[in-house]
Parts: structure tokens; sequence; C-alpha cells
């Protein structure tokens, strides 16, 4: 008996080639291209072992049969899919467009990523558009976010903006950037005193730590447990040696 794998008919029909890349190019700068594998690196690292997807600068098609149909996030997350490589994402074989999105701007992308992207990612049913110009190109402060409020965005409010106790209004210092906590991501984004994007953990409020600092903190803990070895081992020695000597006082 021969089985054969049933295939949709509207799949098996579609003989449209989907290009892997658009010709353009990954980024800006160097700079934004290693902020963009960043922010990628980090949340796979954060969300690993779950059904998560984190992906960026990958090309999403969302109309079957129109290739001319794509849009590339810099950094994007999709649940309830699994996170597994891909060389193209298709929306209607994937079942569930990204939920939040990623933009490492400036100036030559202010437009596309403020108006064109905005709208196509609302329509899209993205959740939340995170913003963030790094060297504050056109935003400043650099970190912006928006949420979707039915067909469209609108600003998310700062965690660490105005606040109402009362009768008492207590108002952010001057100069301090925005903070938002994303409900879907489970993480605070703050900026540090020297501008970066940061991540932190809502539940653990440990800050997300990129590759290498991880590796730097395992050397430094690697450095510290051989130092103590040395400093145990040299007191050995020396109750050795003080030991040592009493018994040939005592002798």
């Amino acid at each position: 008996m021969t089985i054969r794998q049933r295939i949709p008919l509207a799949m098996a029909a579609d003989k449209t080639v989907y290009p892997e890349s658009d010709g353009k190019p990954m980024a800006e700068t160097d700079l934004h291209r290693e902020i963009m594998f960043w922010i990628i690196h980090l949340l796979q690292r954060f969300f690993a072992g779950q059904r998560v997807y984190v992906s960026g600068n990958l090309l999403i098609y969302y109309e079957q049969g129109n290739p001319r149909k794509s849009v590339a996030p810099d950094c994007f997350v999709v649940w309830g899919v699994e996170a597994r490589l891909r060389p193209i994402y298709k929306l209607w074989e994937e079942g569930q467009a990204p939920q939040v999105v990623f933009e490492v701007t400036s100036k030559s992308t202010r437009r596309e990523d403020m108006k064109d992207k905005m709208r196509l990612y609302a329509q899209l049913g993205v959740e939340e558009y995170y913003l963030y110009d790094p060297t504050s190109d056109y935003l400043k402060p650099p970190l912006v976010a928006f949420q979707r409020v039915g067909d469209s965005f609108a600003p998310m409010q700062p965690d660490n903006g105005e606040m109402h106790l009362g009768d008492l209004i207590f108002l952010p210092g001057e100069g301090e950037s925005p903070e938002y906590v994303s409900p879907l991501l489970g993480l605070r984004l703050a900026l540090d005193e020297e501008n970066r994007l940061q991540f932190y953990s809502v539940e653990s409020g440990e800050r997300l730590l990129s590759d290498f600092e991880i590796g730097q903190q395992a050397k430094a803990a690697a450095r510290l447990a051989d130092l103590r070895t040395a400093e145990v081992e040299a007191e050995n020695l020396r109750l050795r040696a003080e030991l040592a000597r009493l018994r040939g006082e005592l002798a």
C-alpha cells in the first residue's frame, strides 16, 4: 500500500518563487547591524526552550502568490510557532504574524519605519512596535514604543512617566529616558547612561546578558575560583609549617 501525503490544494497549486533576499543591505551601518544581532540573540536566549520564534532581517511574505508583498523587520518575535531555522517566513503557512517587532532606526529610514512599516505592521496584527535610534539621529530620547489600538498604533505609556498618588503627581527627572514594560515579552526596556538599550526580566529584575558578557562573567568566576584555591593552598602550607615548628619545639 502506498501512503501519499495530503497537501492542501492552495499550497500545492502555489508555484510562486519567494526569494530569500530582497537585494537590500542588511543594515545602515556596522553599529546598526551589531545592535540588530544583539537584540535577536538576547531574545533568543531569553525564550530558549519555549515555543517562541525570534528572528530578524528575514523576509516575511504576507500575501500568497505575490512575492512583492514582503517586509524584513530588524527583529521580530512570534509566539506559538516552532523555533527553528527558516529561509523565509510565509504568514499563510505559519498561521501567525509577529506580535512584537523592533526596528533599529536612523534618519535615512525614518519615513519607512515611522509610516510605511508602522502602517503595515498594524495591518498584520503586530501588538508592540519598538523603535531604537542608537545614535540619536532623529529620536530624542532614542527609544520609543507603540502598542496596537484597533487597526493602528498608539504611543505606549512609559513605565517611569508621570505617576499619580492621590492628589500628588510625581514627574520623571529632567532628562530621564523613558522605560517601557512589555506585557508580551515580560521585559522592561530601558536606556543606560550611554543611551544603550538594555532589557531586564520583569520577573527577576535581572538584566539580560549577551554571550560576550556571560563569557566574561564565566572567566571572572574561574579566575576568582583559582585565586581562592591558591589562597587555601597557601594557608594549608602555612599551617603545616606551623605544625611542624610546634612539633619541633615539643620534641
